[in-house]
């Protein structure tokens, strides 16, 4: 483990979701990364990840706001809002089309489904098949010219396995194969969480990412996607989550 107290500035992010009120463990992700920011003469950032259109409410997004004043985090600049940010996202996705680290996924979610079926029933996590991956230029020409509906996907790199420094856990590695081509974008043009934190933490400076050890394998992916977009990654530490005596988050 790396000792926070000789590194820095910096820049560090909380970034919840108004989908509801905050939980224990994120206050705790929240105080940390404040603590971190304010040690290291750097910056705290926050930022409201709202583009989960169904869930997002105003009424979520005030409570958060108010439960992090009342705790007298407040951040160094104005609060972001992924929603409003959509530009930025299409831009990083239309370089990775023209440079073939992207693609159109026509995929049904009947179909999308199969492929989690497949893979549960061989003790596997769910991952996609590639298929869309594999559509000749000339049925996916045609296909975007008819104007079917469709998201975008990475396209991972043959064999990879993705390996970085923990800074609490020591070296990580994890297969690429673990999780398949990733969405980017939705149907609807709006941005899977990798690609907006990967955009965001870039676009505002963050250089160290502190957060639960459950987004580990979202690590790997959003790695992946700072060496597509030519970015420089963030330093990144995982610590372990705050779980009652049955191993349920608080």
């Amino acid at each position: 483990m790396i000792n926070f107290k000789t590194g820095g500035p910096f820049v560090t992010r909380f970034a919840p979701s108004p989908t509801g009120a905050l939980h224990l463990g994120n206050v705790r992700t929240a105080i940390l990364n404040q603590l971190l920011a304010r040690q290291s003469g750097g910056k705290f950032l926050l930022r409201l990840e709202d583009t989960d259109q169904e869930r997002s409410t105003f009424a979520a997004e005030a409570a958060i706001l108010w439960s992090l004043s009342w705790l007298g985090l407040a951040p160094d600049e104005p609060v972001r809002h992924q929603s409003l940010r959509l530009g930025l996202y299409k831009k990083a996705v239309d370089r990775l089309m023209a440079e073939d680290r992207a693609y159109p996924c026509f995929c049904s979610e009947a179909e999308l489904e199969q492929d989690r079926l497949e893979a549960a029933a061989k003790n596997l996590p769910p991952r996609y098949s590639g298929r869309c991956s594999r559509m000749s230029d000339e049925e996916r020409a045609e296909r975007l010219r008819r104007g079917d509906a469709h998201a975008i996907r990475f396209r991972l790199p043959e064999k990879a396995e993705v390996a970085f420094t923990d800074l609490i856990k020591g070296q990580v590695s994890i297969p690429a194969g673990a999780f398949g081509d990733f969405v980017l974008l939705r149907s609807n043009g709006w941005p899977s969480y990798n690609l907006a934190v990967v955009v965001d933490d870039a676009d505002m400076g963050v250089n160290l990412v502190l957060r639960g050890e459950d987004h580990l394998t979202n690590t790997a992916r959003q790695i992946l996607l700072y060496d597509a977009l030519g970015l420089t990654a963030p330093a990144f530490a995982h610590h372990g989550l705050l779980v009652d005596p049955e191993g349920k988050k608080l």
